[in-house]
């Protein structure tokens, strides 16, 4: 299994950037794509953005599109999720998670088809 755990959430204004890191432990990171999730108050879990095992496919949910950025650091088994022009509407709970591909390089915006989940980092926007 591998543990992801994410960091660098906080407090912006609308019209700033923060820059997600979800460092995970365990198992080789190279056996899995590598998911952003979101979930504000009262609202459902929802897809952000993933990143396959070999970091050369990423898929974005529409509202994001242009604004945020996913990448990986294999040597780190770190993802980070740049977010940039932020919007009071982007105020959730940002949480990572681990899809296992291996030896595929598939990304999925689907929450069933990931394992392994963090704890979440709170994102707030002021407007």
């Amino acid at each position: 299994q591998v543990l992801p755990a994410e960091s660098g959430g906080g407090l912006v204004q609308a019209g700033g950037s923060l820059r997600l890191s979800c460092a995970t432990s365990g198992r080789s990171f190279t056996y899995y794509a590598m998911g952003w999730f979101r979930q504000a108050p009262g609202e459902e879990r929802e897809f952000v953005a993933a990143i396959s095992r070999s970091g050369t496919r990423t898929k974005y949910a529409d509202s994001v599109k242009g604004r945020f950025f996913v990448a990986r650091d294999n040597a780190k088994s770190t993802v980070y999720l740049q977010m940039n022009s932020l919007k009071p509407a982007d105020t959730a709970v940002y949480t990572c998670a681990a899809h296992e591909t291996w030896p595929g390089d598939d990304v999925s915006e689907l929450r069933g088809s990931y394992r392994y989940w963090g704890q979440g980092t709170q994102v707030t926007v002021s407007s």
